[in-house]
């Protein structure tokens, strides 16, 4: 509310000559031009952000003034009229149009005032456009003229008849100097190409003549070849303080190590400037790119210097400083609402360099609890308990295997995991799960990535406690007691592809892309047929006498990125999957399965609270086995969700980082394949899974310090799938949702309905 009023009454501050910027507009000007000319608006004449204002208003006045002294840095200082920024912006608005074609633009300001407020209004005169008309060019050199010829048709965007652009001729510069730094000219400058304009042949028509110098006093371009590397290695503390380590790879790598942690060779592997080799600015890159990939230098510094003699070789001298190399990072979160309490601690511990071939090992632990709210008491009832315990060691490359030409699009990866999961559900049931993995990553284009895990070995027991077993058998739930109380083995497999995860930090136009797919099974019922192996009562084979299952799971994470300008975003994502039990499985482990909500999915429900379909809790004959199966009975396998989110600026400097808020609509469920006597109404059907889509809405806040992102998000319910008809639509009940959680207790107690739901997380929530 104090924010608010500090928006309403933003000119109370000002002095009696001030006026505060109210809007700017250009007016004149084809349309499609316009947000591009509003950049050229000086950010001192552009209008405030009410919210920013506000909180700098609320922090920095005192006595009905502006502070003159100890100024915070929070929200935004109030944008004033100014004679001068107005001259530059129009002025510049002029210059931008003039880049576009436009060469007799003329721009004006106009400006009204009101109860000290400023209306800016730029008016542009822009007459006709002027388009290209000849396009010709000299190039003295006939080597470069010969490149320049076989390849401006696929690169140039200057074109006959089409409008005058200065973005093309720059675009054209940077092309041109990027393909003769592939060709082994070291010393070629953008500056060499020149551009003549000529607009007195036609009416509004220019001919474009591009010139490309020789370098002064030279009669062409000289190319140059790489020679010899030196590679300086700094100790750990970043000095070249005593006598290094001498080295020489392959007649050509010079290694001097100031530090004995490294080995040479996997340096060198990604090392692309290599002797003898035609100069080229992609290998110069692509070295320095693939170092910092390895995730071993902080800091990577490549300098080509000529030889002393006349020959035209370079050579290159690299400066390395090594990252740290051990680091503990410690992680802790908390959740409170009306359902449930809890805390979760981890800590993970990473050595960089473990055996000094840029080996990443880490070492995880985490402890989540989990408190029952519907007790009285913070504390008094223990919903939960999961212990994790984890090591992995990280290879950079593919073992066996040697893939040379796959080092020069980025780091591959094996992996190797190993861990330990112990989960406790109020001591009714323990599930206990050893998986060991090994993984391989690797890039095949900064686009596309891929990671395939062949060995997955997971070892499984799942126990009930007697009297919790003998409730759920006597209420109908054998199936469940049969698939989830039971020590097995699973041998499976994983891949995953990936699409533009690159651009994931961008604000652009742009799609995202990800398949997963998971087997498990085939192995172990190959081995389970050749060694004979025992079979179930149940018809079910077993593998060194415990049962596997059988699966597959795929699934699909698709996204649009759709930049609005301004920081603002608009995100769409659809997120479908299926698990499919089969041969010796007909019903999966609860963990195998997809649930709904939580803090990435449907964000106005908690995890493991959605759905299946239209299942409701009632059907559950007691309370105690309700309150029993929580978290462990709305689970399904097949899933779907969407969301839609508009992600906007807030505050720019706010704390060290920047705020940002987003809207977001989450819609969505999970199902059962087939009816099972768990989850009644919670099946898959075709003409009805439509009318079963969950919908949440809700607002988020983004607190960005570049290395993290802070995230809340405030999620509430709109359309509920388990009620039925016109009641599915919640937020009727909004306003008088007491009367309607009590309707909802005397039928799902000790279940509490909750409208909205907090969601506190790292990073964005896709």
């Amino acid at each position: 509310m104090l924010l608010v009023l500090g928006s309403c009454r933003a000119t109370k501050y000002l002095e009696k000559d001030q006026a505060l910027i109210k809007a700017v507009k250009i007016r004149g000007i084809n349309k499609n031009l316009v947000e591009q000319a509003e950049q050229y608006v000086q950010n001192g004449l552009q209008k405030n952000s009410r919210f920013n204002l506000a909180l700098y208003n609320t922090f920095n006045t005192k006595k009905g003034k502006y502070r003159t002294d100890k100024i915070k840095s929070i929200g935004e200082a109030p944008h004033l009229l100014d004679s001068s920024l107005l001259e530059i912006s129009r002025s510049e608005i002029e210059k931008f149009l003039k880049t576009k074609g436009y060469f007799n633009a003329k721009v004006k300001a106009e400006v009204q005032k009101k109860d000290q407020r400023a209306y800016i209004t730029f008016l542009a005169d822009t007459s006709m456009s002027f388009k290209i008309g000849s396009i010709s060019h000299t190039i003295p050199d006939t080597a470069v003229r010969k490149l320049y010829e076989a390849q401006v048709n696929n690169f140039t965007h200057i074109h006959q008849e089409k409008t005058y652009d200065q973005d093309s001729l720059v675009h054209d510069r940077d092309k041109i100097h990027e393909i003769l730094g592939r060709n082994g000219y070291y010393e070629y400058l953008k500056s060499y190409m020149t551009v003549n304009l000529d607009t007195t042949k036609a009416p509004f028509k220019t001919d474009v003549h591009v010139y490309i110098d020789n370098p002064p006093g030279e009669l062409k371009h000289q190319t140059y070849t790489f020679n010899e590397s030196f590679i300086a290695i700094r100790n750990s503390k970043g000095h070249l303080k005593r006598d290094g380590d001498t080295t020489t790879l392959d007649g050509q790598y010079h290694f001097t190590s100031y530090s004995n942690n490294f080995n040479k060779k996997i340096i060198k592997r990604y090392l692309f400037i290599n002797k003898d080799e035609l100069y080229n600015i992609d290998n110069y890159n692509l070295t320095r790119d693939r170092l910092y990939a390895l995730n071993i230098f902080r800091n990577i510094k490549i300098d080509l210097k000529k030889t002393a003699d006349s020959t035209n070789r370079l050579n290159a001298y690299y400066d390395l400083t090594p990252s740290k190399k051990m680091s503990n990072r410690i992680e802790a979160a908390c959740q409170i609402n009306n359902v449930s309490n809890g805390f979760k601690f981890a800590n993970t511990y990473a050595n960089k360099n473990l055996f000094g071939g840029a080996e990443l090992f880490e070492f995880r632990a985490s402890y989540d609890i989990q408190f029952d709210a519907t007790y009285d008491g913070f504390f008094q009832q223990v919903l939960s308990r999961d212990f994790n315990i984890g090591v992995s060691l990280s290879f950079p490359k593919l073992i066996p295997f040697n893939f040379s030409r796959l080092s020069r699009n980025g780091v591959p990866r094996t992996i190797f995991v190993s861990n330990f999961e112990f989960f406790d559900q109020r001591n009714q049931f323990t599930n206990r799960i050893f998986i060991n993995s090994m993984t391989y990553n690797w890039i095949e284009s900064p686009y596309r990535t891929h990671s395939f895990t062949p060995i997955n070995v997971e070892y499984r027991v799942g126990e009930y406690t007697s009297g919790f077993r003998t409730t759920l058998i006597d209420q109908g739930y054998s199936l469940l007691v049969a698939t989830n109380d039971r020590t097995s083995i699973n041998l499976g497999s994983r891949y995953m592809f990936i699409y533009n995860a690159i651009k994931l930090k961008e604000l652009s136009n742009f799609n995202y892309f990800s398949l997963s797919l998971g087997l498990s099974g085939n192995t172990s019922s190959l081995l389970s047929k050749v060694f004979d192996s025992k079979i179930n009562t149940d018809g079910t084979r077993t593998l060194l006498g415990l049962t596997y299952e059988q699966y597959v799971k795929p699934e699909i994470d698709f996204r649009a990125y759709k930049f609005l300008g301004n920081n603002n975003q608009l995100v769409i994502r659809i997120n479908p999957g299926i698990v499919v039990p089969y041969g010796n499985t007909k019903e999966l482990t609860f963990e195998k399965l997809f649930f709904g909500g939580g803090s990435q999915g449907m964000r106005a429900w908690q995890g493991r609270t959605l759905g299946p379909g239209a299942y409701n809790r009632a059907t559950i004959s007691t309370e105690a086995t309700r309150n029993s199966l929580r978290g462990l009975d709305q689970i399904g396998e097949i899933k779907l969700e969407a969301n839609v989110e508009y992600r906007f600026k807030l505050i720019t400097k706010l704390l060290g980082g920047s705020l940002k808020g987003a809207i977001f609509g989450d819609f969505g469920n999970v199902w059962r394949l087939t009816p099972n006597t768990l989850n009644p109404g919670g099946e898959f059907k075709v003409d009805s899974f439509m009318k079963q889509i969950a919908i949440g809405s809700g607002l988020g806040l983004r607190f960005d310090v570049n290395y993290f992102i802070l995230r809340l998000d405030l999620g509430i319910k709109v359309k509920d799938p388990q009620f039925t008809d016109s009641d599915q639509w919640v937020i009727r009940h909004f306003f008088n949702r007491k009367e309607f959680k009590e309707r909802y207790a005397a039928t799902n107690a000790p279940d509490v309905y909750s409208f909205l739901n907090f969601n506190i997380g790292i990073g964005m929530p896709f």
